[in-house]
Formats: C-alpha cells, structure tokens, sequence
C-alpha cells in the first residue's frame, strides 16, 4: 500500500502547505509519491529535494523585485511571476534547487497542468531536475490571464487547478491508495462562479475549451472536496486545512504576511504531526503484513 501525500494550489496560500512540510522533513516523515497542483508543485518539489525553508526563503527575499512577480513583469514579459527570473535564475543561481537530491529521491514526483487547447489536465511524473523540470512546475503554477501558455511536451500548459484542483483521484488511480491532502481553504469552503470570467473569455478568446473548463472550474473543484471528504470517511485519506481563511491574497509583497501564514502552517503541521506519523505508519505496516 503505497502513501501518497496530495497538494493543492492556492497561489500564496501555498505558503501554508510549505510550513506544514517543512515540519514533516525536520521530523523525517516521508511518503512514496507526491503530487501538486500549482502552488502546490511550485513548493512541493522542495519535499521532494528535501530543501527545508526554501519557499518561504525565497518568497520573502523576492517578494518586491519586479523581476520575480510583479505588473512591470506582466506587462514587459506575459508573465506575472518572471518565467525567466523566477523560474530558472533563482533555482539557479541565487537559492539553488539541488537537482542530485530530487533525483535520487525514493519519493514520486507528479504535478499537474492544464493544456489550453483541450481544457483537460496534464498530468507529468518528473524524474530529472533541471531546466525543463522548472518549466513543467513553471506550466502547473501559470494562472491564467497574467501567464503566457508554456509550450511542453507538444501541449500548451497553464494552470493545473483549472482541470484538477485536487488530483486525489489520479493519485489512487497511479497506485498511491492511502493519502494525505492539503488543502488551503478552511473546512466547508465551497468555491463560486468566477466573477472574472467576462475577463477571462477576452484573455483566452483564442482556447474555446479552456474558457469552457474556466467556466466549471468551480464545479469541479467543489466535486472533488466532496471526493476527499468520502475518502476521508472511508479511511483511504487525511485531510489537513487551515482552520480559518489564510490571511493572504493570491499575490503577496509583504514578507512580514507571508511568514504569517508559514508560521500558520508550521503550527498546524506540529498539531497534525503524530495523526500524520500513525496515518503513513499504518499504510506501510499493511504492506509489510
């Protein structure tokens, strides 16, 4: 029975999950795969790579570079978060991604993105580091209308959250059948009918079908909590969620806000630590038995 550990998205409200998994590489709890969507695979590598503070380290160091995420970015580039300085000079140069670590990891990779041009999800096991893996978790954390489509694989790739804001599902289905899911949003959170939508038609005009999958996104994703809360309750998953609205936008430029919500997560990963270590023990002593 293989473990599997499930990270959504958020944009910076992924700062939480990343608190939360720098408890549990301090306390060496591992898992047999990891997926993330978006926030979720931008900071989930770094469990992957067991690179603890990382995410946050870098947030807050670039957090009012214009070069990392900002509208002079968006408007001289396409890209809100710079896909050049963001995506390849910080792993790079200035907070090293160490690629040898990821390799050599026993733990899965995956991550999912949203190819524009079918609406559907993409769903990518990365086994290298490197440039072409950025550019893979770069596609999964492009948001739509202030990202331009990142060419892979022959698919044009946004945001994973569009098509599979919770892959639980894919997980069981690549053999992962005991899991556990974090999520950004407290408890009873149900997501709504996007209010930009009339924007998003504009931006994307040319991908009827993402403007299609745009438009259900918040039924899908209020589909998929209702799958994890039956996971849940079958015993096949934990969940962990904040236990009130994270006090940060999807875009963020206050350090000082950002650890905030590290710190919130930090918390609740120490208040979750020892349901984690007996959920994940018991997974592993039914492979054993």
């Amino acid at each position: 029975m293989k473990t599997g550990l499930v990270l959504e998205g958020g944009a910076m409200r992924g700062l939480f999950t990343a608190g939360i998994l720098d408890v549990l590489m301090e306390e060496g709890v591992t898992f047999d795969g990891t997926v993330g969507v978006s926030a979720g695979a931008a900071f989930g590598i770094n469990f992957v790579s067991h690179q603890i503070g990382r995410p946050i380290r870098y947030n807050k160091r670039f957090a009012k570079d214009w070069r990392y995420c900002s509208v002079r970015s968006w408007l001289t580039t396409g890209d809100l978060f710079g896909a050049e300085f963001a995506y390849h000079e910080v792993p790079d140069l200035y907070d090293p991604f160490d690629n040898e670590t990821f390799e050599q990891s026993t733990t899965e990779f995956h991550l999912v993105c949203t190819d524009v041009r079918t609406g559907m999800a993409v769903y990518k096991h990365l086994t290298q580091g490197g440039h072409v893996a950025y550019d893979w978790v770069r596609a999964s954390a492009s948001m739509p209308m202030v990202s331009k489509p990142v060419p892979l694989d022959g698919h044009l790739l946004l945001d994973g959250g569009v098509a599979d804001s919770i892959p639980l599902r894919y997980f069981e289905d690549q053999g992962f059948s005991r899991n556990v899911v974090i999520l950004t949003q407290p408890q009873g959170y149900q997501k709504k009918h996007n209010r930009l939508m009339p924007l998003m038609r504009l931006s994307l005009r040319r991908y009827p079908a993402m403007i299609e999958a745009l438009h259900h996104r918040h039924l899908m994703y209020n589909d998929e909590l209702a799958y994890v809360a039956e996971r849940e309750k079958a015993g096949a998953a934990m969940v962990i969620y904040p236990s009130a609205k994270l006090p940060i936008g999807h875009i963020s430029h206050d350090p000082d806000e950002m650890q905030r919500v590290y710190d919130i997560g930090r918390t609740t990963g120490k208040e979750k630590l020892e349901e984690i270590k007996r959920f994940t023990a018991f997974g592993r002593l039914k492979i054993e038995d």
